[in-house]
């Protein structure tokens, strides 16, 4: 029979201790409870029996206090009596331990060191860890969750000790299988997925994974890649599309496989999604993402199913749902500029100085009546309503403009039909035949406008504007090649490749032909690295003098082949560092910010701000480019963003000229569509907006409007109202003024410029080329945009898209349902279901959605069959739903 340790009156007493302390000892035994008391004195006895040469003695002393610790360490308030009262004899334990033979009570006694070393172990020593080692091989999570938290963080440490000293690692693996399933049970996702990647082995979380927690690790991981080094996000996205894929949600894998620019697992999703009505939503994410899956007979499915799914992914109802949501808000009414302009609010002077320049004004009036009735199918100045007397209106408005302005106006009728390529079409083909070049060229690029974002299986687009590539006239030949650029955007279409690559060759072309051929040559092979394109770029640079202002688009098309792919364009780095010194620098910046576009990359950003910190000759212009490249890498989330602002801020007070005139578009570029951003970007702009430079007032003019692009938010229209009769005798930046107004009251307030959609987690590609394009031309305003390539400011066509949340039911009718639409909250890490909007309001669909925003259904009626409702959103019944006869 074990002997019974609590009533042992033979025991031998502990030594005296020296007078001095037991006045100290006198005091603590007084703050003690009884309870508390007898506690102690139990646990110092079990200390004792620990050390008994009898091994039955011992085991019992090991078992009692390992019973004592773990019913303590279930509630971790405070540090537990029994770790408090151990405390003291803690080297003492340690010290026997060394003593003990190798045995079973060897490794209980390890245990409890390993859970004493919680509050007793000397920092860096890791004796948590080196005890649970040499200890028994049981269950962990009995000893408490602090202890389970505790050996992870230990566990980390080690595993960087040991890699670096090329040690074995196997034992720890061993406890990082126990720890992760614990983790995973106790709702901290978050704890196992960080243990994982420090020990280099995320690869086995998929095995871990329950359909109780998937959904909280996965958007632990999502949130983690922005934060990742390079490389290292791919293998964690991939984590994350293998969980979605396990689990069978198919929308949310999608988006991870887009994310990662994968088409071989977007394909792979669609072939394992069965359901139509789901595979519908897939499509409509593909359209979103300007990206396609060919529906080929290994993707099993009837005929007419095939058609209505091509259809969605041909994003040909973007027009009709963009129109639903324009009857439903009652905004289909045209405006004309003066709506805009508002000069009636305006102090007398104003409309004084409407007479300066009237063919410049009359330029801005073109293009802010197209932004403003962009894709409404009408307006009062370039379509005239049936029942007016022909198209006298139209005419009358087209030769207002001089020369390259009606190219501008009648690119512009593109613009207001956008989208609508069986309805805008018609009206644009009469002009194809005129005998001015410049309306030719203008309705050459209406043709690629109206395409643009849309496929069409008669691919009107290539047969309207392949012929004219290669006529005479210059204007003409950059009409289409804008054309076809903006209408196959993202499209990788080899038709376009064998067309433009002659004309970026030919040496006898001009430099602004051949700078428009490389950019849509870059626009329609947007992030493919494709070899022959670039081969072709980098020849046409080596050959030519590039000292046009038009030689940045050669730089740019090459930068766009490479958007977003990092280490793959390293060899073209190479050979770039080779090309005419005028132009290399500006086309390595170009090349590199391009490459890291929307990645986040804080190196990158690093070496940006350390070329604006040298001081150059005049003729340098690779600075600007470096401060759009601070912009368009740290745009890919919001801690890079707010930094970037900072960083931009120094430049404005140290930087030189050139730098400074470049900063407001940065501005712009990182807070695009989103006036309510950090920082006071609004007020920024609006100060350089009267600098004394007026290069800088024009790039932060036209930037206000980029921030505001399809808002129309009111403040940012007073500010532009008042900068117009600032301004009133200073045509060119008056005309900036005009366009800036025209982006805030873009689509009558139903568009947006933001590249990034799905709860910001997508990057749209050809909609951050386009933004790039626009940019890169305004780094010299007066060469281009108030030059005679204003047309350039087209390519924000890319970008555009309906800022809405359309939900459709199961055959595509709209299904209006009550949703609420608040400002999105971070909920990732968070314990239990938290809110994820705040400040919200319920409408009923379709409905706007802001930067910023999100929505989620206020009905159970029905299920979305996407877990981010923006866009298109296909619902379903939900067949659990009961009506609440109270509703």
């Amino acid at each position: 029979m074990a002997p019974d340790l609590k009533s042992d009156s033979s025991a031998p007493q502990p030594p005296a201790k020296p007078a001095k302390d037991a006045k100290k000892k006198k005091d603590e035994k007084e703050d003690l409870s009884e309870e508390d008391l007898a506690l102690k004195q139990q646990l110092e006895l079990y200390v004792e029996r620990a050390q008994d040469s009898d091994p039955g003695v011992q085991r019992l002393a090991l078992e009692s206090m390992r019973q004592e610790i773990r019913s303590a360490t279930s509630s971790m308030t405070s540090v537990p009596k029994p770790l408090k009262f151990l405390r003291p004899h803690y080297g003492t334990l340690k010290a026997f331990f060394q003593k003990m033979p190798e045995s079973e009570l060897k490794m209980y006694m390890a245990d409890i060191i390993s859970v004493l070393a919680l509050t007793m172990s000397e920092e860096g020593e890791r004796e948590s860890l080196q005890y649970r080692l040499l200890g028994s091989k049981g269950d962990l999570g009995s000893w408490g969750h602090e202890y389970v938290r505790n050996l992870a963080g230990e566990i980390g440490l080690e595993f960087q000790k040991r890699r670096s000293e090329e040690e074995y690692i196997s034992s720890l693996m061993d406890l990082v299988k126990q720890i992760v399933p614990f983790h995973l049970q106790h709702n901290a996702e978050p704890e196992a997925v960080d243990l994982l990647m420090e020990v280099e082995t995320l690869d086995i979380l998929p095995k871990f994974m329950e359909k109780a927690n998937f959904k909280r690790t996965c958007s632990y991981l999502l949130s983690c890649a922005s934060y990742v080094p390079e490389l290292e996000d791919i293998s964690v996205l991939d984590i994350a599309y293998q969980i979605y894929s396990k689990f069978e949600q198919h929308t949310d894998a999608l988006r991870v496989a887009l994310r990662l620019g994968n088409l071989q697992y977007a394909r792979a999703t669609f072939a394992a999604c069965k359901d139509l009505s789901e595979r519908k939503q897939l499509c409509y994410i593909l359209a979103r993402q300007s990206e396609t899956v060919e529906l080929d007979d290994e993707i099993p499915m009837e005929d007419e199913h095939r058609d209505v799914l091509q259809d969605i992914m041909n994003n040909t109802k973007l027009c009709e749902g963009y129109l639903t949501l324009a009857r439903d808000l009652d905004v289909m009414e045209p405006k004309v500029p003066e709506d805009i302009y508002k000069a009636h609010l305006i102090d007398g002077r104003a409309s004084a100085g409407a007479s300066v320049d009237s063919a410049r004004q009359n330029l801005a009036a073109t293009f802010v009546n197209a932004f403003v009735n962009a894709g409404f199918g009408q307006d009062h100045l370039m379509t005239s309503p049936a029942e007016s007397s022909g198209s006298t209106s139209t005419g009358n408005w087209l030769f207002k403009n001089k020369e390259h302005g009606k190219a501008s106006a009648t690119a512009s009728l593109g613009l207001i039909t956008l989208w609508d390529v069986d309805g805008g079409l018609p009206q644009i083909d009469k002009y194809l035949y005129s005998t001015d070049n410049h309306v030719v060229a203008g309705a050459l690029l209406a043709v690629g406008i109206i395409n643009c974002g849309i496929r069409n299986d008669c691919d009107p687009a290539y047969a309207l504007l392949y012929d004219s590539v290669t006529k005479d006239d210059p204007a003409v030949r950059i009409g289409a090649i804008m054309g076809l650029g903006l209408a196959y955007a993202g499209t990788q279409k080899e038709e376009v490749l064998e067309l433009l690559t002659p004309i970026i060759s030919d040496s006898r072309v001009g430099i602004d032909v051949a700078g428009f051929a490389a950019l849509s040559l870059g626009l329609v092979y947007v992030a493919s690295c494709h070899e022959d394109a670039a081969q072709a770029i980098l020849l046409a640079m080596m050959e030519r003098d590039n000292d046009d202002p038009l030689a940045r688009f050669l730089c740019l098309g090459l930068g766009l082949l490479y958007l977003g792919k990092q280490d793959a364009a390293e060899a073209t780095f190479e050979v770039v560092k080779t090309v005419n010194e005028k132009i290399s620098n500006y086309c390595q910046v170009t090349l590199e910010s391009c490459t890291y576009a929307g990645t986040g990359n804080v190196l990158k950003v690093q070496k940006f701000l350390s070329q604006c910190s040298d001081h150059l000759d005049k003729g340098e212009s690779h600075q600007g480019a470096a401060v759009l490249g601070i912009g368009l890498v740290a745009m890919a989330e919001e801690l890079g963003s707010d930094m970037a602002l900072r960083a931009l801020e120094h430049l404005l007070q140290y930087g030189e000229p050139n730098i400074r005139r470049a900063v407001p578009l940065a501005l712009g570029l990182l807070s695009i569509s989103n006036p309510k951003v950090r920082l006071n970007v609004m007020d920024t702009l609006s100060r350089l907006s009267h600098d004394t430079d007026s290069e800088v007032a024009m790039a932060a003019t036209i930037s206000l409007g980029l921030i505001g692009a399809g808002t129309n938010n009111a403040r940012i229209a007073g500010m532009l109202r008042s900068l117009s009769s600032y301004y009133y005798k200073d045509p060119s930046l008056l005309f900036c003024v005009r366009i800036a107004q025209g982006l805030v009251h873009m689509g009558k307030g139903l568009i947006t410029l933001n590249p990034y959609h799905s709860d910001r987690f997508l990057l749209s590609t050809p909609a951050i080329a386009g933004i790039v394009a626009v940019l890169h031309a305004c780094l010299d305003m007066k060469a281009i945009i108030l030059g005679k390539y204003h047309y350039v400011l087209y390519y924000l066509v890319l970008a555009m898209q309906p800022r809405m949340l359309m939900t459709v039911d199961e055959n595509l009718k709209p299904l209006p349902v009550p949703v609420r639409v608040g400002i999105a909250v971070d909920t990732v890490g968070q314990a239990g279901r938290p809110k994820s909007i705040t400040g919200f309001q319920t409408h009923t669909t379709p409905v706007l959605l802001a930067t910023g925003e999100r929505a989620e259904l206020a009905t159970e009626k029905y299920t979305p069959l996407s877990s981010v409702l923006e866009g298109f959103v296909v619902l379903r019944e939900n067949p659990d739903y009961v009506e609440d006869h109270l509703n």
